[in-house]
């Protein structure tokens, strides 16, 4: 009679263990979801921070162009940002300009250039390894980095100032995967074209100096 007791009590006391530890996986399951409008439940999915992009502001003698610098690409965001806070962009020329395809700038030799002069093949004295990834494409407002050619330049590496933004509406997509692109215009595509539409010489550089005044780097809200 004593062992049937103890049985009995020892099933009691092991029920109650199991009711407790199923509240407390319930109350833990509650935390994690939340009651919909039809009062069922559903998980809660932690929120993704969006990473901040870089923005800046081109000051040129036609209008400003504001570009976002993409985050993927952070050897040329962090490039351009260091050129443009450091003010070396101030007074280059846009050198070459071909509408329907690009416009380009960056090279420090502009500055104050003589009328006629060829430009384009100057830097900051170093480049900067290619960062080609197959998510960017070449659409109108890309911002990408020149480069000499492939001959002299296996490894594609990108000039150290130089840069072209894409003028054709329908793209220039005979460049994806041959040029590093580091960003995009989110506002100033008129100017852009403005740009692009001035009258040029045979060496594509335009007949009146555009300047690039100033960028003024900012955050993205």
């Amino acid at each position: 009679m004593k062992n049937i007791t103890l049985l009995v009590i020892l099933s009691l006391m092991l029920s109650v263990c199991c009711t407790a530890q199923t509240k407390k996986e319930t109350t833990k399951t509650t935390k994690e979801t939340t009651k919909t409008n039809d009062g069922t439940n559903a998980t809660v999915e932690p929120k993704k921070v969006q990473e901040v992009m870089q923005e800046v502001i081109i000051e040129t003698s036609l209008g400003n162009i504001t570009i976002a610098l993409y985050n993927e690409t952070p050897l040329h965001r962090d490039n351009f940002i260091k050129l443009a806070n450091d003010h070396f962009y101030d007074g280059v020329l846009f050198h070459r300009i071909i509408q329907n395809f690009m416009i380009q700038a960056g090279d420090p030799d502009s500055k104050g250039a003589a009328k006629g002069q060829r430009l384009g093949m100057g830097g900051p004295g170093y480049t900067i390894p290619a960062e080609i990834l197959p998510q960017f494409s070449h659409k109108k407002g890309t911002l990408a980095a020149a480069r000499q050619g492939d001959q002299v330049n296996p490894k594609r590496e990108s000039s150290g100032s130089q840069f072209y933004i894409v003028d054709n509406p329908n793209g220039a997509h005979h460049l994806d995967g041959a040029y590093t692109i580091f960003g995009e215009v989110i506002k100033g595509l008129d100017v852009v074209d403005k740009i692009a539409s001035q009258p040029k010489d045979q060496a594509d550089r335009p007949l009146t100096d555009i300047k690039i005044i100033s960028m003024k780097v900012v955050k993205q809200q």
